[in-house]
């Protein structure tokens, strides 16, 4: 184009052959070629050529930004590929996503882990070389591999083989509590039996404070393995116990391959604390999520969402706590072995005081034994009188409170003499007493009766109180549940039909039946033999703000009502606790360990229980019976015997 433009024959031409170069529109090429002269010619040439190298420079812009855009990815991988090379020649090392796939492979190769984890395992290490460093994918991928590497598919901690050791480890953290050590025992015998014996759910069940969380700790260390606790009270997000989808955003896998991760071990002792307090909301039923991990025969396979490949947990002991049972979901309570632990009687609390809490509150208070003790006599005043709960908490708290007491004797007024309080002395210290000693033997009157109550925190006694008004009809309160609504009609059913049988008896064994009948047609009917016909009853169970349900009181309240319409006063040592049927016959209940306990901690003699329910005894040790005495009863007949002997 050049030469051709170097040797055209005039200036003319050369236009004519620039314009045909030009590739222009027809019209503008015809009115090229009506232009004859020739510095107009070229001046319209300019402007043509102008336009094209404005269109030629855009279009070289756009290839050259669209270029850039494409070839940079393709650039930076061959950079890097380079960059490697040259690391490689040069002996430095390799760059970090080098090193971690590098990591990930050997540790796959180490680890014993199952063939579909495994599979699973690799297939996120290829995807990982895969993607750039710079993708978010890429630490998706690359935490579940730390996860899939950091749990303990085939580590396994060294059972203690020795039972002896193990009890003695038992004993010395706990007083009493032996059908839960025995139950330990039996697990570590079957285990030296049969190493490969699958895991086991125990679940201890009692009031609070009786020790049932610090067992777990206890357990632990007589079996020698570690230790893993966390709370299930208020959980109401299954993705809590199963995981969460790697779909979302900060997905982390459940509690208990957390647990295994930080123990490091697959047959750690995990501890599920307040099984009873599991929450329920729209989010999910973790009660539920929980059957696959405590059913023996489903928890080999554990499938958490965030992995999302089976882990055994089937070495796992695990070990709930719990309060009441009856807010635990029978299918889970049913894959459970429950052990009741109950609470401790006044002798107890002495030896669990001595021994254990007092140490333990002199260390904690920066105190000695020449600094602070305390009396047998003392200690039983101080359980009686602030400390009546079924666990130790509460006593654990006043001894407390006894230390920073002495601690500031020690320190404020420079004393050296030992703190050493009598019962006297406790009063000013600790405030009122919170409980009345001995306050089951005072003398009942008429119509008040002293009845045995389970509740989640322990055994009580509890009264039922009765009052006749004029009128006719039965009044109930203090907050009583349908069940004991319709024990307590029951009842006064019941004593109601005793009444007129005995007046029937009586007036026949006089026989004077005809005659009375006559008599009595005339006159008001005040005046008639039958009490409960004549006069409105009130029946009242005091603690009105506590809700009480159950039909453990029907015998305490048909007595109540039976004692005042005789106008007979009750002993004042004897409790009870039995269903009543409509026909007389006493029927067994729960709970009777608890409510031994409760009459041991009352200073009651006499406990009046269901014949059905004298097995049952057997649960109570022997120290704790020791001073009660029993009567088994199979009928309302024999308890009237024994409550006004």
């Amino acid at each position: 184009m050049k030469l051709a433009m170097l040797n055209s024959p005039s200036p003319g031409s050369l236009a004519d052959l620039v314009a045909f170069a030009l590739s222009l529109d027809v019209p503008e090429a015809q009115d090229f070629l009506e232009t004859l002269v020739v510095k107009k010619r070229f001046a319209k040439l300019l402007v043509y050529l102008k336009r094209e190298k404005d269109v030629a420079d855009i279009q070289k812009k756009i290839t050259d930004e669209v270029n850039d855009k494409v070839n940079k990815y393709q650039r930076e991988y061959f950079l890097r590929e380079q960059l490697k090379v040259i690391r490689s020649e040069l002996g430095l090392d390799e760059d970090d996503k080098t090193k971690e796939v590098k990591k990930f492979k050997e540790l796959l190769d180490n680890i014993n882990m199952p063939e579909e984890a495994k599979k699973a395992a690799m297939e996120e290490v290829e995807r990982l070389e895969s993607i750039p460093d710079s993708s978010p994918e890429y630490n998706i991928t690359r935490t579940y591999l730390n996860w899939m590497t950091g749990l303990p598919w085939d580590k396994e901690s060294e059972d203690n083989a020795d039972i002896e050791a193990a009890a003695k480890v038992l004993d010395k953290d706990h007083y009493g509590l032996e059908k839960a050590k025995e139950r330990i025992l039996e697990f570590l015998a079957v285990r030296a039996l049969k190493p490969e014996y699958d895991g086991t759910i125990l679940c201890l069940a009692g009031p609070p404070g009786v020790g049932k969380t610090s067992l777990g700790h206890s357990i632990a260390r007589s079996l020698g393995r570690e230790f893993y606790r966390f709370s299930l009270g208020g959980m109401r997000d299954e993705a809590e116990i199963k995981g969460h989808r790697r779909t979302y955003v900060g997905a982390m896998p459940g509690k208990l391959l957390q647990a295994l991760k930080r123990v490091e071990v697959n047959n750690p002792v995990i501890m599920l604390d307040e099984i009873d307090k599991l929450g329920h909301s729209f989010q999910g039923d973790p009660a539920s999520a929980l059957l696959e991990v405590l059913d023996p025969e489903q928890n080999k396979t554990f499938i958490d969402n965030y992995l999302d490949v089976p882990f055994d947990l089937s070495k796992v002991l695990f070990i709930a706590t719990a309060n009441y049972m009856g807010d635990i979901p029978e299918p889970l309570l049913d894959r459970m072995e429950v052990i009741e632990v109950s609470g401790y009687t006044l002798e107890e609390k002495v030896s669990i005081a001595t021994k254990w809490v007092i140490p333990k509150q002199l260390k904690k208070h920066g105190l000695t034994k020449q600094d602070f003790s305390i009396t047998v006599k003392t200690l039983k005043a101080l359980i009686s009188d602030y400390a009546r709960e079924a666990g130790v908490r509460r006593l654990e708290q006043t001894i407390a409170k006894l230390c920073r007491h002495a601690a500031l004797k020690k320190v404020r007024l420079k004393s050296k003499k030992k703190f050493s309080p009598e019962p006297k002395d406790l009063e000013p210290i600790l405030g009122p007493k919170i409980f009345e000693s001995e306050f089951a033997q005072k003398p009942l009157i008429p119509g008040v009766v002293t009845g045995l109550a389970w509740t989640a925190y322990g055994g009580e006694i509890l009264f039922v109180e009765t009052l006749p008004i004029k009128g006719k009809g039965f009044k109930l309160t203090g907050q009583m549940g349908d069940v004991m609504n319709e024990s307590a009609n029951l009842a006064y059913s019941y004593v109601q039909k005793l009444l007129q049988d005995e007046i029937d008896q009586e007036e026949t064994s006089k026989g004077k039946k005809k005659k009375a009948k006559k008599k009595d047609e005339g006159k008001d009917p005040e005046e008639s033999l039958d009490f409960l016909a004549n006069h409105e009853v009130h029946l009242h169970l005091p603690a009105g703000a506590t809700p009480k349900d159950g039909p453990s009181a029907g015998i305490t309240m048909a007595l109540a009502l039976y004692s005042l319409s005789k106008n007979k006063k009750v002993r004042g040592n004897v409790a009870m606790t039995g269903e009543l049927s409509l026909t007389g016959k006493v029927l067994p209940v729960g709970g009777i360990k608890e409510k031994v306990l409760a009459a041991k901690r009352a200073g009651i003699k006499d406990i009046i229980l269901p014949a059905d329910n004298e097995k049952d005894l057997k649960e109570v040790p022997e120290r704790h019976r020791k001073g009660l005495k029993f009567y088994p009863v199979q009928h309302f007949d024999e308890v009237l015997k024994i409550a006004f002997k």
